[in-house]
C-alpha cells in the first residue's frame, strides 16, 4: 500500500451541466423543475444547456427545490487552491 497513489480523475461541468445533472439526480424533469420553482421550463433548458446565465437569484430558488447549496450550482469543480489555504 505505501506505492498506492489516489487517483486525480476530474471532469469539468459548466453551470449548466451542474444543474441538469442535480435535477436529474433528484428525478425530475424539467417540467417538474418548473413547476416547483415558477421558473419557465424553457428558462431551465436554457441555463442548462448554457444559453442563458444562471443568476444568483435563480439559483437560489433552484438549489432550494433541488435541495442543495447554491454554491454547488454555481461553482461546480471548484476547489480550494492549496497554496491559498496555507
Amino acid at each position: 500500500m505505501k506505492d498506492y497513489q489516489k487517483a486525480k480523475k476530474q471532469i469539468d461541468v459548466t453551470v449548466g451541466e451542474s444543474v441538469k445533472i442535480i435535477r436529474e439526480l433528484q428525478e425530475f424533469s424539467q417540467n417538474e423543475l418548473a413547476k416547483l420553482t415558477g421558473i419557465p421550463q424553457s428558462t431551465i433548458s436554457a441555463i442548462e444547456n448554457d444559453r442563458v446565465k444562471l443568476g444568483v437569484e435563480r439559483a437560489k430558488v433552484l438549489a432550494n427545490a433541488l435541495k442543495c447549496h447554491p454554491s454547488v450550482l454555481v461553482f461546480p469543480g471548484w476547489q480550494l487552491d492549496k497554496r491559498a489555504a496555507a
